[in-house]
Parts: structure tokens; sequence; C-alpha cells
């Protein structure tokens, strides 16, 4: 890689650290500003992570609309699920940067990002979660928005994890 190039992917791993950040602190509204328009929240089923929504069941397939309705009932007291909210720390790694598409004066950065999410529940056991992001980012002026998040859990099976009711 070129030092633009790592420059780049020094700003990439920034932002997702940033959205890490937001996430554990339950900062959604401030969360949902980093999301693009047309922004799409995906949670495969884990017996066929590659396939599409369109061809199987997913756990999560939103679009941007859904995704802000899923925060505002997050937000709610009346959320039995998340109130008082969970506790999280999420630790993300082995960041790679897949493909940097420059057409005209867009450009769209595909990367993939491991990742670890611990939960605190209050009266209930600590959750590990483990598994894989794959995000596409649109590169604005000295910003990115996220364009999509697909996430790839590693569990065989997802009774042991509990109820996914937060973002993962």
């Amino acid at each position: 890689m070129n030092k633009t190039h790592d420059y780049r992917k020094s700003d990439l791993e920034n932002f997702l650290f940033h959205e890490a950040d937001l996430l554990d602190q339950w900062k959604l509204d401030e969360w949902l500003q980093l999301l693009d328009e047309n922004f799409v929240y995906q949670i495969p089923s884990n017996d066929s992570p590659e396939t599409t929504h369109k061809k199987t069941l997913f756990l999560v397939a939103d679009d941007c609309n859904r995704v802000k309705e899923r925060v505002h009932r997050l937000k709610d007291k009346n959320a039995h699920a998340e109130f008082p909210h969970s506790r999280t720390r999420r630790i993300i790694s082995n960041i790679l940067v897949r493909n940097i598409n420059e057409f005209e004066n867009k450009v769209t950065v595909s990367l993939t990002a491991n990742f670890i999410i611990y939960r605190h529940k209050r009266g209930g056991d600590i959750r590990t979660y483990v598994g894989c992001y794959h995000y596409v980012l649109d590169e604005n002026k000295d910003s990115y928005k996220i364009v999509s998040k697909k996430v790839i859990l590693d569990a065989y099976e997802l009774g042991s994890m509990g109820l996914i009711s937060f973002i993962l």
C-alpha cells in the first residue's frame, strides 16, 4: 500500500472505532448520523451467511427507515428487552480494506473487520458475540457514511446467545 492508502486506512479504522464507541455508549442518535440515507443493516442466519435476504431468512434485514424505527424503540423506556440498557464493549480488529472504487467524484470503500462484543445485562450472564463486519462506506469530503453493514456471526447456534435486542 502506498502512503495515500495508509492514510485512508487509518481514517477508516478511526471511523469504525468511533462507530463502536457510539454504540457502546448508547449514543444512537449520533450513530444514525453516520448512516447514508440508503443504509442497509443485515444479520444473516449463521447457516447461510453468504446468501441474500431475498433467498433466505435473515435475523435482521433493515433499510434506513427500519433502523431509525429500531433506534426509536430501543430508546423507549417501554422497550423491556433493553431497559435498562445492556452494557456492551466492542473490540474491533483485523480491519481490511477490500476495495476502493473511485468513479467520477465518488469514492466507495468496501472493508471487513472482525469483532468481539461483550454484553452485560442486569440479572443475566455476560454474553459474547464474535464475528465479522462487512461494510460499504461512501467517502464524503473529510468523512464517511455507512451505506451497508452486514454482520456475520460465528456462532454455530444462536440460542445460547440470547435475544439480540441491541445494534451489533
